[in-house]
């Protein structure tokens, strides 16, 4: 049987999805984001590309999931949280207290990320920003802290804020926007400090098989996947292999247990276990 793949096409995977005699690949359009569902409530792939604080609050929740230490997206989430300066020239990211901040849905790997950059290098107080959401987890059973609402339905997170609806919002996947600017000034030297700071980079996918594919049959795709790197010449910021990352996990780890994503500290062999 061939395995069913979900698997977006970055330079590291293009090798990989030749492979069509072993992997049914899912044909999907738009943002791959937009399919996590499947993956963690309807369990419908044998492997699939995940994101990672989606995988932590998955695997606290019992689904059938673990990682293969192979990492196809990560980057510094800084330039992704914007505000409009036209609106609020002032704003800086210590003066998020008490305003309005819209996130795709609070649980999102880069929403947890930012929230970690705010309250390790801003010392803002997460709990005093209101929230507001605009979809649900991907995974069903995770509930969103108290300080957080819904958009009203047919709201639009880019046109609130251009509104002044909101006095922030993480835009992770949306084109950019001339009007907006990042709330963190220089945003490529502060990852820069922050990757120094935590001797880590930000994870946002991996790719994760489900507990029903044997051992032999997870080292044999992880293998693909490495061959695949290799043919699109090792690009940086993707590391692959359980040390090369470590100190990202254990660092992801800790951003997602002090925002309660997950209830306690899994141990970095827990994830491919």
């Amino acid at each position: 049987m061939k395995l069913k793949t979900l698997l977006s096409e970055y330079p590291v995977t293009k090798q990989f999805l030749t492979h069509t005699a072993r992997f049914e690949f899912e044909p999907f359009k738009g943002s791959v984001a937009q399919q996590f569902q499947r993956v963690v409530r309807k369990l419908e792939f044998d492997v699939a590309e995940i994101a990672l604080m989606t995988f932590l609050i998955a695997k606290a929740h019992g689904k059938p999931y673990r990682l293969l230490p192979f990492t196809v997206m990560a980057r510094y989430q800084h330039p992704f949280l914007k505000f409009n300066p036209e609106r609020t020239p002032a704003l800086k990211p210590g003066d998020l207290a008490g305003k309005r901040v819209g996130v795709r849905s609070y649980s999102v790997t880069t929403g947890a990320w930012i929230r970690h950059i705010l309250a390790g290098d801003y010392g803002v107080d997460l709990a005093r920003i209101r929230w507001v959401t605009f979809e649900e987890a991907h995974v069903a059973e995770f509930r969103d802290p108290p300080n957080v609402e819904r958009a009203p339905a047919g709201k639009e997170v880019k046109a609130m804020l251009l509104g002044g609806e909101l006095d922030a919002a993480i835009l992770g996947d949306s084109a950019p926007d001339p009007r907006l600017q990042p709330l963190i000034a220089d945003p490529e030297a502060a990852g820069r400090r922050w990757s120094e700071k935590h001797g880590a980079i930000q994870l946002n996918h991996l790719v994760g098989v489900k507990s029903s594919v044997s051992p032999a049959v997870a080292d044999e795709i992880y293998e693909l996947l490495v061959k695949s790197k290799e043919a699109a010449g090792n690009p940086p910021l993707l590391p692959h292999g359980l040390e090369a990352n470590r100190r990202n996990l254990e660092v992801a780890i800790d951003c997602a247990h002090k925002q309660n994503l997950i209830p306690r500290r899994f141990r970095v062999e827990e994830l491919f276990e």
